[in-house]
């Protein structure tokens, strides 16, 4: 058997959170945020249904993985947010580097010379993420450098939100001032876009929609920010592989952490940690088998996690399980399983989805 579970990643419910996020902005454009291999999600499959959608621009963290999608067939803009490599590619594929320095940005115009075309980019301002960006004291001068440097073309300015989930709605709101401050001050291209809204901003904050929408974990369907729902993309299944009869008393898996309290069944399934089910998940979190909820118990172990299946009336090898998504009326979110765990959703979706067998439905 392959290892792991299946990942299944659904287009529909995809093109349905791009449709929705659309309406809320006033059909203003999308950069769709494809990074990490979309979320886990799959980056050449995303993109190419989302291109088909409309979208013009996606973003990602590094250079090879807008090479991935050029190479994949993407034709659209593709906006690199972090890296800050000088490299032929960068021409050659027709990428967009996001400049987070004046030195970045010299850097690139010497490679546009020498390459004897223009680059395209956009100019990252820090106005409290503090992770990378322009925020020296000197930001308007250094930008006008920027806007004057032979042989690059700035097609938009952009910022971020430090409060991914914006709890701190003062601190948003001074970031954005800060933001459309520039906005407002510099004289820039009638072409040049401002965008600021991560997903938070999309569903809490419409004054930062400004002239593009930046979604990214609201595309896939997860939202953490507000009760609106959006359309899970990612399931993520398995198999009962064994079951096993245990007695009253006996203990499950490493460290002896669970200990039946009663005759118990307890059922095999073949995803660990190594899939990416994260081992925090040990007895906190919940499957779903024959449409009932059932506990992991015992130690989540590298390529097995047990599960008590007791109460399931009927229950066999071979039954589907659920880690992700729908089964019957019951639904397991990455957000659910993010809170068990003390960690984001973000984390749960990246883990799962990149180590493990993915179709596309």
């Amino acid at each position: 058997m392959i290892r792991g579970a299946r990942v299944e990643i659904n287009l529909k419910n995809l093109s349905l959170n791009l449709r929705k996020i659309k309406k809320k902005g006033g059909n203003r454009p999308v950069i769709a945020v494809v990074k990490a291999d979309a979320y886990g999600h799959g980056a050449t499959e995303v993109s190419k249904r989302l291109s088909k959608e409309g979208v013009h621009l996606f973003g990602v963290a590094f250079i090879g993985e807008a090479i991935n999608l050029r190479e994949s067939g993407i034709k659209e803009e593709i906006l690199i947010f972090f890296d800050q490599d000088v490299t032929p590619e960068i021409p050659r594929y027709k990428l967009t580097p996001v400049v987070n320095s004046l030195r970045y940005a010299r850097e690139l115009s010497r490679l546009a010379k020498a390459s004897g075309t223009r680059i395209s980019c956009h100019i990252n301002v820090d106005t409290g993420m503090g992770r990378m960006g322009l925020n020296s004291r000197g930001l308007f001068k250094d930008i006008e450098r920027i806007l004057s440097l032979e042989g690059l073309e700035v097609r938009g300015i952009m910022s971020h939100f430090s409060d991914a989930d914006l709890k701190d709605p003062d601190f948003a709101s001074e970031q954005l001032r800060a933001f459309k401050e520039i906005k407002d001050t510099l004289k820039l291209p009638d072409k040049c876009i401002f965008h600021m809204a991560n997903s938070a901003a999309t569903v809490k904050l419409p004054e930062a929609y400004l002239d593009a929408l930046r979604p990214g974990l609201i595309l896939y369907g997860i939202n953490a920010f507000t009760n609106e729902r959006f359309y899970p993309v990612m399931s993520v299944k398995s198999r009962v592989i064994s079951l096993r009869r245990l007695k009253k008393g006996t203990s499950v898996s490493y460290g002896r952490t669970f200990i039946t309290t009663r005759d118990s069944l307890v059922g095999v399934v073949p995803i660990g940690y190594a899939d990416g089910l994260l081992r925090a998940a040990s007895n906190k979190v919940e499957f779903l088998v024959r449409g009932k909820r059932v506990p992991v118990v015992g130690r989540i172990c590298m390529d097995l996690t047990m599960v008590d299946l007791t109460d399931v009336k009927g229950v066999k090898e071979g039954d589907e399980v659920v880690i992700l998504g729908r089964q019957g009326q019951q639904e397991i979110g990455a957000q659910e399983i993010a809170e068990r765990t003390n960690t984001i959703p973000y984390e749960v979706l990246t883990s799962l989805g990149r180590l493990n067998k993915r179709v596309f439905v």
